[in-house]
């Protein structure tokens, strides 16, 4: 089943059990994968939907932390459950050992040895990573494996 069929399964199954927050978020997630298809002007690949699906889980991470500073503990939770569910639909996040192995993989095979080589590393390493792994997260290890 690729990703259109399942947000459709799942605006279905949130409508029969009356799931507000589910049924909210799968019709925006559906509407920015649609928007990003208009946008492109071709279907979605797979690494379009996931970089659609980061973009979501970006915007709700960083909702949570506004919602913080303003002290609105309501809209935290609620959108705390929204990044639950975007967060459902992206591949296994990779565990910090893992996206390590892969950074040291990657410095060998691109040949970096000083922080001037950081953006050869991160060049290499992205596409092994999209959608598995934090961005920021991400360059601190590179960071630290580049001293």
């Amino acid at each position: 089943m690729n990703l259109s069929e399942q947000i459709m399964a799942d605006m279905k199954e949130a409508m029969k059990n009356k799931d507000k927050i589910r049924l909210n978020t799968v019709r925006m997630i559906k509407s920015a994968l649609m928007n990003e298809k208009i946008k492109l002007g071709h279907d979605l690949t797979k690494d379009d939907e996931l970089t659609v699906l980061n973009r979501e889980k970006k915007q709700r991470e960083e909702s949570i932390a506004d919602f913080v500073k303003g002290k609105r503990d309501d809209l935290v939770e609620e959108t705390k459950k929204e990044l639950a569910i975007v967060e459902s639909y992206l591949p296994k996040q990779l565990s910090k050992e893992e996206l390590e192995q892969i950074v040291v993989e990657t410095i060998k095979e691109v040949d970096a040895k000083t922080k001037a080589d950081f953006g050869k590393v991160m060049k290499g390493l992205m596409p092994k990573i999209k959608g598995r792994a934090d961005g920021k997260v991400t360059s601190t290890i590179v960071r630290e494996h580049l001293k």
